[in-house]
């Protein structure tokens, strides 16, 4: 991912809350599940850490993005957005994009 494409995709996750939460137990296969079909359906995706996550924000973050097959566009705090273009999800010109519907 370009640097220009992530600044773009920043701007827009900005008002964005987040869509799935890491609780106590950290990256579990249910977790990834919700991620997975989150990012089907949105391509850009909030993802809010644990507080109690023994994890570094960006390992974690890392992590979620090679298990989804994802890109981490930034990660502030204990917030990390990821982002998978999903080629089904039919575009056309002057649309919104799938995560303002």
């Amino acid at each position: 991912m370009k640097g220009k494409e992530r600044a773009e995709l920043r701007a827009e996750a900005h008002h964005l809350n987040p869509t799935v939460h890491i609780g106590q137990h950290g990256v579990t296969p249910s977790v990834i599940g919700a991620l997975d079909d989150a990012l089907r359906t949105r391509e850009l995706v909030k993802v809010k850490l644990g507080a109690k996550d023994d994890l570094k924000p960006n390992d974690a973050a890392n992590s979620l993005a090679l298990s989804t097959n994802s890109a981490v566009v930034q990660v502030i705090g204990r917030t990390a957005t990821l982002f998978r273009e999903n080629p089904d999800i039919q575009k056309k010109k002057g649309d919104l994009p799938p995560w303002r519907r």
